[in-house]
């Protein structure tokens, strides 16, 4: 609010203001003071509205309402806000303005702000007496000093100045006036008209009695206006001195809050700690207990400082250990610290500030070096408050809480920080570099665990040090793995003096929850993370075996969302294991719902998407980015995109170029397909630039069987740093990349070109795509016993003698047209018996296959059956069993999509 006004000084009534002029910057008009006391608001208002032709002044006139209400409650927020509408609204109303003139309300609330603003710092009650009796002396001194100028003494002095100019009848009007006040005050029981009765007679000697008369009743409106003056004076500072009162007690709330502390001149004051017992009071367990339920009473109630309560219990538990009242109090305090700690943001969305996130971590080491060294301590949820033990006796103390419970409200807290910290800052290294403290307080209550919680704690607590380390690349277990050491003698020496690999460690907590663990919810997050961890190490066979075997597929779908986001993060990381391993279709597979789906960002819970609130309203949004992974644990979505992508041209490629005039081929990948239409459409074709058409380029070359192309499209610098550099195996993921694309494109090469060749030598294959020969050997091979590919193999002379029952284009155009015109036939005798009331020729025609749509086009060119259609249209041997095989190939869809 203070940038719209000029600053002033200090008022205490709105008769001082802080200069004789206002320039609010939102008008640039300059007003005078002496004009804001011509009218009230409500009359101004009702003037201004009567005479404007516009209804703008009525949206005013309730801004200035919203706006003195603020004030009222002292909402500065709403102030502000209010007067940012005030002024568009002013200016809205301009032209009116220009004709009407500015409306003296508006000028007067202008003033009042001001005023408002002002009256920071605010004065203790003597100083402000002072301040008015050096005012008022210094108000009669002539001081030529404008700056000195305050806005009381400016007031003062226009009165006295009047006084001087006024003619001398004021004067024996003022006289009088001064000597009738003096009257009452000496005799207040007399009757003020008689008092002015006789000083009218007594001026008949002057001059006469009309002006007695005028005299009489100047005087009496004069001090009628004097006596509402006052009654009005003292109304005002009763009022400014109980919202004093009030500002001081919220600055002190706000001082012990951490928030904003007020600094006043003087010697520096200090503040008493509040004591927590009477003086001579004896200090024992049960003093202590009842001190510390007094202040847990006023824990949640409306008007608690908690931070101020947060400080009490750090006292006590300070009184505690002068005392030496024994372990069982201060363990007792400190769960109450921590609690305390925690509640301190009521909002569930709100994370815990810095200062108070290290005072949490203190709290929670002091607990665990307490339990540690005490071993005669027992804590647990199942003790009551009654059988509470915290006196030092002969039997062990016995606290209820639940420190299990406090480390993963610690852990909860830790994320909400994380997910709120800017990643690209320098701030979010700093909040991350906590989480070794974290991990080892999760250490410290896992060997506190294992001797004395609970076969269910112990699963709880393994979870969470689960939860720490399965995204985590074990970089040295893998060094060590490859057979290489550290560069220098340290870093072996830190290799060999660390303790077990991070697998060791998953292996050994998650058996441990396989065999002890009751809760579906423990077993299922400890069985993804374990995959999740064998994917990411390359441990291809490891992570598959587990994920068939725990069919978590099959129900996955009933579990509560962060379990599904975990879930799908686990069936990414198996495909991107897949695809380094070489497994492009088993990739593929892992990869197709996640990226056919468009929400991938979504659905591994790295952001939300923009929707329209019909979708997802505001608490929905709020509770979704609750449930969002931190940065650290992203996995990146344009390497995800590019390994799905490369894995469908692979083979997709080879698919369409065996069955390019296949009427009814069906699709492997919609996204892929919709990108190499994106890419066909475009006017003008330049080199690429993006990850995505470098793949499109890339199909097109090994559409052609160019595979040198393709692996430069593939394979290059912008594409190594983009993606391929991420991958652990950086070398190994490119050797693979590049005999897949060779292997492919040969494939595609003969599926392409079969019809010119009448023989082809495997020497001559093996040259083009840099194959030895026998790889190009097993591949033709296969491909021959698929019956893919319509040939026989000569071995003494190497080569691959082609068949030639390939159909031609023609007979490919007969045969679609042939199976339309069946199709259409069908439906004609369906609409026919349809309307001839006959259901059962068409239903009954044929009972030897399952549904009538599967078998309505048996009436191929050889007339073999319903057989025929599930194999092919072919007129030879090769066209049944190759139809077939297709149907094979693209079987991977069939487990998603049940297409057939």
């Amino acid at each position: 609010m203070s940038r719209f006004f000029a600053t002033g000084s200090d008022s205490e009534s709105e008769e001082s203001s802080s200069a004789d002029e206002i320039t609010p910057k939102a008008t640039g008009t300059t007003f005078n003071k002496q004009d804001l006391l011509l009218s009230d608001d409500e009359e101004d208002t009702k003037r201004v509205v009567r005479s404007a032709k516009d209804k703008r002044f009525e949206e005013l006139t309730n801004l200035i309402k919203t706006i003195r209400n603020a004030m009222k409650i002292r909402d500065m927020a709403k102030c502000l806000e209010e007067f940012e509408q005030l002024c568009r609204a002013f200016l809205k109303s301009k032209t009116i303005m220009d004709k009407e003139g500015v409306p003296q309300f508006y000028i007067r609330l202008l003033a009042d702000l001001e005023d408002y603003l002002n009256q920071n710092p605010e004065q203790s009650a003597e100083e402000e007496e002072k301040d008015d009796a050096g005012s008022a002396s210094s108000s009669g001194s002539d001081d030529d000093d404008d700056e000195g100028i305050t806005a009381k003494s400016l007031l003062k002095k226009k009165p006295q100045e009047e006084e001087k100019k006024a003619p001398e009848a004021s004067k024996f009007l003022k006289g009088a006036a001064d000597e009738e006040s003096e009257s009452e005050d000496d005799e207040e029981s007399e009757d003020w008209g008689s008092d002015s009765v006789d000083s009218g007679s007594e001026s008949e000697d002057n001059e006469g009695a009309a002006a007695s008369l005028a005299v009489v009743f100047l005087k009496k409106a004069q001090d009628s206006d004097k006596l509402t003056d006052d009654k009005k004076d003292s109304r005002r500072k009763k009022h400014k001195k109980k919202e004093r009162l009030e500002e001081e007690a919220d600055e002190e709330a706000e001082a012990e809050e951490g928030g904003w502390e007020k600094v006043k001149g003087g010697a520096p004051m200090v503040k008493e700690k509040p004591k927590m017992f009477a003086k001579g009071t004896e200090i024992n367990s049960a003093v202590v207990v009842k001190k510390l339920t007094e202040i847990l009473q006023a824990r949640g109630k409306k008007g608690t400082d908690r931070a101020a309560q947060i400080e009490l219990l750090h006292a006590l538990a300070g009184i505690s250990n002068e005392n030496n009242l024994g372990e069982g109090i201060l363990i007792k305090i400190k769960f109450n610290i921590i609690a305390s700690l925690y509640d301190y943001n009521p909002n569930l969305a709100a994370f815990m500030k810095p200062d108070m996130w290290k005072k949490c971590l203190e709290c929670i080491d002091e607990l665990m070096d307490i339990l540690f060294a005490n071993s005669n301590i027992f804590i647990g949820e199942n003790i009551a408050e009654d059988s509470e033990n915290l006196a030092i006796s002969d039997q062990p103390f016995r606290v209820r809480g639940c420190i299990l419970t406090l480390v993963e409200r610690m852990d909860e807290e830790f994320t909400k920080i994380m997910q709120n910290t800017d990643p690209h800052s320098q701030e979010y290294v700093d909040n991350l570099k906590d989480e070794g403290r974290v991990c080892g307080i999760i250490d410290r209550l896992l060997q506190y665990l294992e001797t004395k919680g609970s076969t269910e704690e112990v699963c709880r607590v393994y979870l969470r040090r689960i939860m720490h380390t399965y995204y985590k690349f074990d970089y040295k277990a893998h060094r060590r793995s490859l057979g290489l050491q550290g560069e220098t003698k340290s870093e072996q020496d830190q290799e060999e003096s660390e303790g077990e690999d991070s697998a060791v460690i998953m292996d050994r907590l998650c058996k441990f929850i396989y065999a002890k663990d009751r809760t579906d919810r423990i077993r299922t997050c400890a069985i993804l993370c374990h995959i999740y961890h064998h994917a990411l190490h390359s441990r291809w066979f490891q992570a598959r075996d587990l994920m068939l075997m725990s069919h978590l597929q099959d129900n996955i779908q009933h579990a509560d969302p962060p379990v599904q986001i975990l879930y799908n993060r686990t069936m990414v990381q198996l495909g991107i294991c897949a695809f380094r391993q070489g497994m492009i279709k088993d990739a593929h597979n892992a990869l197709l719902d996640i990226q056919s789906s468009g929400r991938a960002k979504e659905l591994l819970g790295q952001g939300l998407l923009m929707r329209n609130m019909q979708e997802r309203n505001a608490e929905q949004e709020k509770i979704e980015k609750r449930r969002q992974v931190p940065f650290h644990m992203h996995i990146n979505l344009e390497l995800l995109e590019c390994v799905y992508l490369v894995s469908a041209m692979l083979l997709e490629i080879p698919y369409m170029a065996a069955h390019e005039f296949d009427a009814r081929r069906r699709m492997i990948s919609k996204q892929f397909h919709h990108q190499l239409r994106v890419g066909e459409r475009q006017p003008l074709l330049g080199p690429p630039e993006s990850m995505r058409e470098h793949v499109v380029a890339a199909s097109k070359a090994m559409k052609m069987g160019d595979w040198r192309t393709c692996h430069s499209f593939i394979i290059n610098e912008k594409m190594n740093s983009k993606v391929w550099d991420l991958f652990p195996e950086t070398q190994c993921v490119r050797e693979m990349l590049v005999r897949k694309i060779q292997e492919e494109s040969l494939r595609t090469y003969l599926f392409t070109y079969s019809s010119v060749y009448d023989s082809i030598s495997m020497e001559t294959l093996s040259e083009m795509f840099e194959l030895d020969l026998p790889t190009v050997h097993s591949i033709i091979s296969k491909m021959i016993i698929n019956e893919e590919l319509m040939a026989s193999l000569d071995q003494p002379t190497q080569t691959v003698v082609m068949h030639r029952t390939e159909p031609t284009s023609l007979q490919n155009m007969a045969l679609q047209l042939a199976e339309k015109l069946g199709g259409l036939v069908e439906n004609n005798e369906r609409v026919f018996d349809l309307k001839q009331g006959v259901y059962g020729g068409y239903f009954n025609r044929d009972q030897k296959g399952g549904y009538q749509q599967k078998q309505s086009y048996q009436r191929a060119p050889d007339q073999r059956g319903g057989y025929q259609q599930k194999q092919g249209y072919h007129r030879d041997q090769k066209g049944g069993y190759q139809q077939k095989q297709n149907y094979q190939r693209g079987g991977y869809r069939n487990q998603n999509q049940s297409s057939y």
